[in-house]
């Protein structure tokens, strides 16, 4: 199956500033899968800004112990239910959630990984890893969107792990949210440059 030519260049258009490729297995998949442009060009948009938010986390706290390539992953893959539910990708819907869990799981993805395409909207609920909550994390402030409550809960998993105070977790995070919102407008900007369809 050759992609289209609008795939092709949501998936290598370089953006500016560049943004980092989609992981290979990732950008193979989508092609596969016909993702639609604009989807595909979301999912980069994501996947760069958990890459900012993990590089800062793993700076930060370098003994640390969290799966960076997980969330990138994670962030790469979370709507790629919206193949199945191109209405969500104008409007609502939660529809494509447990969709593209299955969606992954059939395309060999390890249940562990496919797991954010499921979680990326259930970061509230007790116990979620801070994988999940990153990936969470990165699908709301990439258009500059900040969530209080999300903040919150990975402000205190970072606390907690690191041993320090979570006043000085929420300054530094909220410094690092700040400046990933400065340049929301951008973003979206390049999303939008993107067709819904093919």
């Amino acid at each position: 199956m050759v992609p289209s030519a609008a795939l092709t260049h949501a998936l290598t258009d370089p953006g500016e500033p560049p943004l980092r490729p989609l992981p290979d297995e990732v950008a193979e998949l989508l092609r596969t899968l016909e993702c639609p442009p604009r989807l595909a060009a979301h999912l980069r948009l994501v996947h760069d800004v958990a890459g900012r938010l993990t590089g800062w986390v793993a700076r930060r706290h370098p003994g640390l112990r969290f799966d960076r390539d997980a969330v990138l992953f994670g962030a790469a893959t979370h709507d790629i239910g919206k193949i199945l539910h191109t209405a969500e990708l104008s409007g609502p819907g939660a529809a494509h959630e447990p969709d593209g869990r299955d969606l992954l799981l059939r395309h060999g993805v390890d249940a562990d990984r496919a797991r954010f395409a499921a979680t990326h909207a259930a970061w509230a609920e007790p116990g979620v890893p801070l994988e999940d909550l990153l990936v969470s994390l990165a699908d709301a402030v990439w258009k500059g969107k900040r969530v209080p409550d999300l903040e919150d809960l990975v402000v205190a998993r970072l606390a907690e792990a690191a041993g320090g105070e979570a006043w000085e977790e929420f300054a530094a995070l909220d410094d690092l949210l700040t400046a990933i919102g400065d340049t929301a407008d951008g973003r979206l900007a390049f999303q939008a440059a993107h067709p819904i369809h093919g």
